[in-house]
């Protein structure tokens, strides 16, 4: 029997924790993600001062005439048109939130609970199109209304998903319709 005594007496378990090496992980941890979210928020604001060229954004005019389409839906931002990784942030243009969209005579109201609203005139309208992405966002094909406008010096494309799909179609033609005739009566004014 003084052999299994022996074994027993001699046995004794692990630490099952080690505190201090543990809270130093998590300390070392939590520390490297805000020096992480601190450089992207530093790369966001950079990236808005390099874009601080563009002009400021319109505002909606008080009288903006019938109606022609309305949208609700979600605004995933805007980049440099034609290069859909190029965000653009300044004037707020990067920060996504829920949209109304307006289409009248005058252009599209883009009004964003949350987020600086904007507006684009109708001679800045350029195209509309229904494409899979955007800086950040990618859908299936066809999954977002993209409008293409100019804005000072800059073509920019802005991303939309309304909350009914269907009914983007319905946006493309009657912005494309909008612009044919803004060009057509340009033309025949000159």
């Amino acid at each position: 029997m003084t052999p299994l005594l022996h074994l027993a007496a001699e046995q004794k378990s692990a630490d099952v924790t080690d505190w201090a090496d543990r809270i130093g992980w998590i300390v070392g941890l939590l520390l490297f993600i805000a020096l992480v979210y601190w450089l992207m928020r530093q790369g966001w604001k950079w990236r808005g001062t390099l874009q601080g060229d563009l002009p400021p954004l319109p505002d909606a005019p008080s009288g903006r005439g019938p109606v022609k389409l309305e949208l609700s839906g979600r605004y995933h931002g805007s980049t440099t048109a034609g290069q859909w990784l190029d965000r653009i942030v300044a004037h707020g243009l990067g920060t996504r939130s829920r949209v109304e969209l307006t289409l009248t005579d005058e252009g599209l109201d883009v009004v964003r609970p949350g987020a600086a609203d904007f507006f684009v005139p109708a001679r800045a309208l350029r195209e509309a199109r229904l494409d899979k992405g955007i800086a950040g966002k990618v859908l299936t094909e066809g999954g977002l209304l993209i409008v293409t406008w100019a804005h000072g010096d800059k073509l920019i494309d802005s991303g939309f998903r309304s909350d009914h799909a269907a009914e983007q179609a319905d946006w493309v033609t009657a912005i494309n319709n909008m612009i044919d005739t803004h060009i057509t009566t340009e033309g025949a004014a000159r």
